[in-house]
């Protein structure tokens, strides 16, 4: 098992600053002027910002079009639904199945289509427009790629929370992760999609496909045979590899690069479920440096503390539909 003290930790040292800032801010502010001076504000501050920080939750890939029920659910997984009762793809993953061969025939299904395929809408190319000739950095508790696929450096990318296209072992003495494209698209195969003619795997027209995989297709670690689960961070069993570390001391080196230079703090889609990795942590650096700037961008949850209000932007709505406002500024 390799140590990785020797690189700064920019995952602890986020968190230690979203949990400094509980002690500080109190009040919630909602912004003020118009959403069009909000705009044309947030429009100035990436054009004049000296670094500019992104940090992204889910909502920015819901604006995406990666939603998790309804239409598209229903498309890939109505068999699992009928026979399981399952309402959505969040909630499935934490389904009892029966068995290996059906929890793997799920979780193939679930990685492909939010992993391995094209975003229906083009949010994240949006963003990278906006903000691709600064000098930027991405934190996102996202774990479906987006970002690479949409052309982001991936050395200015740190995935905190894990990939879907990543396995890790069972023993944790193996600190290591493996790619899982190779496996999914055989496991996608033995359920009975079929690829399109732009050579995306679709549900075939009679709706024929298997809610269970062949048994020799379970995946298993391919350094000691070793059961493998999804390299998602849900306990302390999380495998934080090379790449992660290295991502994440890269994190450390361009906040503390930039900490005292003209900043914007750009978060997009944070909801309450983790604040303390990017909202808390980016109120706590607006607060230390008069220079900075906080965007919240969010569909009926932006605001700020009232203590940062005057550095603070709040739009509230689709963000792809403030992108494309942007855009047209």
């Amino acid at each position: 098992m390799k140590n990785y003290d020797y690189l700064p930790n920019g995952y602890q040292e986020t968190i230690r600053k979203g949990l400094d800032a509980l002690r500080v801010f109190s009040h919630v502010s909602y912004g003020s002027g118009t959403q069009e001076e909000q705009l044309e504000r947030l429009k100035r501050e990436i054009d004049e910002a000296d670094a500019i920080v992104i940090g992204a939750g889910a909502g920015l890939s819901t604006s995406a079009g990666f939603v998790y029920s309804g239409e598209r659910f229903e498309r890939y997984f109505f068999d699992f639904s009928r026979c399981f009762g399952i309402k959505d793809m969040y909630s499935g993953g934490f389904y009892p199945f029966p068995d290996d061969e059906t929890r793997w025939a799920w979780w193939a299904r679930h990685i492909y289509f939010n992993r391995y395929v094209a975003s229906p809408k083009p949010v994240y190319e949006e963003l990278l427009k906006l903000v691709g000739d600064k000098e930027y950095f991405v934190i996102t508790t996202n774990v479906d790629h987006r970002f690479q696929r949409a052309g982001f450096d991936k050395s200015r990318l740190f995935y905190t929370q894990g990939d879907y296209g990543l396995f890790q072992s069972t023993d944790r003495k193996v600190q290591k992760t493996y790619d899982n494209e190779a496996w999914v698209v055989k496991a996608m195969e033995a359920q009975g999609f079929v690829k399109d003619e732009s050579g995306v795997f679709q549900v075939p027209e009679d709706k024929n496909i298997k809610m269970r995989i062949p048994s020799k297709l379970i995946p298993k670690c391919p350094d000691n045979g070793s059961d493998v689960v999804m390299n998602l961070r849900s306990d302390d069993s999380f495998v934080e590899d090379e790449g992660w570390h290295r991502a994440s001391a890269r994190y450390y080196d361009f906040l503390k690069k930039h900490e005292h230079d003209r900043v914007l703090y750009l978060e997009l889609g944070v909801g309450a479920n983790t604040p303390v990795i990017i909202k808390y942590p980016f109120w706590q650096m607006t607060l230390a440096n008069e220079k900075a700037t906080y965007a919240c961008l969010n569909f009926g949850q932006a605001d700020c503390p009232e203590e940062i209000a005057v550095q603070s932007l709040c739009i509230d709505g689709d963000i792809g539909d403030t992108f494309n406002k942007l855009t047209d500024l």
